[in-house]
């Protein structure tokens, strides 16, 4: 058996004084951010939207089961969800490195030495037992256990698990990051697709407007009230109304095909609802206080996590910086015949080893692998500041942006409805001779263009409120 235990702890206690006294210091740098009270819009309002699951939010069936299966069958979710179970694993793994690592093994061999070797002349003048001689060759049966541990002494392997577990909860809030932003996508394409539907409807309607515009005036020339150019006028605007229907119909099938994508299926038919896109009624939004980001938005939690994992890497770091204590042993049974690797205690073979390993050498690789630690976990503290900033100007630019359409949808409706109105007052000022073709033409094109207008100023409505829910954290609370 060798160990000599006395003279490695006292090469142990000699190299933390030696180590502890030549380690670099450590430049660390603390998050700084610090949230504001309130939003400049509301600096009162503690109730926050977030909270709401995302069924309670969004309202409306067809695009809760939408979500449902994206849940279930996007790719990427499942990407990330096999991401969690390699962090996990990890973290197992690491675990297993600073436990003892017990095996068993067994071998045999054959070992022939020259006769006439000092080897040799010893085993032919030895007796194992009155009249039995050595054999030639000499046979080898091992059956041992193995015993090899490094002590944790500065607690690097600890820390190393530590960290493992802090990514691997890192990784879970950048799945629930993702479920955020994959119900935000999936209600956002299905917002624009009812918008494409009512613009559809629109062309529709116009389509039969500018058809009736141009009867009446084949009808006008017929009776010589109008020459051949208010025809063409009328003609050439009812087919540029036309155009429009393949082009719209074509952005309905990407829209389509976009949800498809989402929920992981192949292209088929969105089933959405009927009702008047411009009705749409939208929730009331609270945006709360900054204070809620730090418990809503799983990217701070995760860019928080992720300072967590730097800072014990840090340690990690430093620990190498001084020695490694370990221990091996080996206890089992050895002979060269099978009838002899039974009797006890002949056969039995044991060994307890201490290992010191003091880094000299290296010194400088380690030096700088440190301060690599040392300024990533700066970086990452950088990061943490600029998650949190980033989640207050994403709050504060999109709550204002929903409160001013609100207040241009409601100025765009009544610009519809004038327009709406002045169509038919065209067209019976121009039977009375009171307005000429060009009145008329020119009043349609403008009710046209200000029913697309309001169309799209509403489904920058309804993104907007997609995207508050998203800024504040909202969607990745399943129940």
């Amino acid at each position: 058996m060798y160990i000599n235990l006395k003279t490695q702890i006292l090469g142990v206690g000699l190299s933390l004084v030696l180590y502890s006294c030549s380690t670099p210091a450590l430049i660390q740098k603390e998050e700084s951010a610090s949230m504001p009270t309130g939003y400049a819009q509301n600096l009162t309002d503690t109730t926050n939207s977030a909270q709401l699951l995302w069924k309670d939010y969004f309202n409306d069936s067809y695009l809760s089961a939408l979500i449902d299966t994206a849940l279930s069958n996007n790719q990427e979710l499942n990407i990330m969800l096999m991401e969690i179970a390699i962090a996990k694993n990890e973290v197992g793994a690491k675990k297993g490195e600073y436990l003892p690592k017990v095996g068993v093994g067994i071998g045999t061999g054959v070992d022939k030495v020259g006769r006439y070797t000092s080897q040799g002349a010893n085993d032919a003048n030895t007796d194992i037992a009155p009249g039995v001689e050595f054999p030639d060759p000499l046979g080898d049966l091992r059956l041992t256990a193995n015993l090899s541990w490094e002590l944790d002494v500065w607690k690097k392997l600890r820390n190393s698990r530590k960290s493992a577990y802090m990514k691997y909860l890192s990784s879970i809030e950048g799945k629930n990051f993702m479920v955020t932003n994959l119900i935000a996508e999936i209600a956002d394409s299905y917002y624009e697709l009812l918008a494409l539907d009512n613009e559809l409807e629109i062309v529709n309607q116009n389509i039969t407007i500018q058809n009736d515009a141009l009867n009446v005036m084949r009808m006008q020339k017929k009776s010589a009230k109008v020459t051949q150019l208010p025809v063409n006028r009328f003609e050439a605007l009812l087919l540029n109304t036309k155009s429009l229907v393949p082009i719209i119909e074509q952005k309905i099938i990407e829209a389509e095909n976009m949800i498809n994508f989402l929920v992981g299926r192949f292209p088929q038919k969105v089933e959405r609802q009927t009702t008047s896109f411009i009705d749409l009624k939208v929730n009331y939004i609270n945006i709360g206080t900054p204070n809620q980001l730090l418990e809503n938005r799983p990217d701070i939690r995760q860019a928080e996590l992720m300072l967590a994992s730097k800072k014990l890497d840090v340690k990690i770091a430093k620990a190498n910086f001084y020695p490694s204590l370990g221990l091996s042993s080996r206890v089992g049974l050895q002979a060269f015949n099978l009838s002899y690797l039974a009797r006890s205690p002949e056969s039995i073979i044991y060994s307890l080893i201490g290992d010191l390993a003091v880094p000299i050498i290296n010194r400088k690789g380690i030096k700088a692998m440190y301060q690599s630690a040392n300024n990533k976990q700066i970086q990452a503290v950088y990061e943490y500041e600029k998650t949190i900033l980033n989640a207050y100007i994403d709050v504060s630019n999109q709550s204002a942006k929903f409160k001013n359409l609100n207040k241009s949808v409601i100025l765009k409706k009544q610009e519809v409805a004038l327009l709406t109105a002045s169509i038919s007052i065209s067209n019976t000022l121009f039977k009375s001779a009171r307005a000429d073709y060009m009145e008329v033409l020119l009043t349609q094109k403008e009710a046209l263009e200000s029913k697309f207008e309001l169309v799209e100023t509403k489904k920058e409505q309804m993104s907007t409120f997609v995207k508050v829910y998203k800024s504040l954290g909202g969607g990745w609370k399943i129940n």
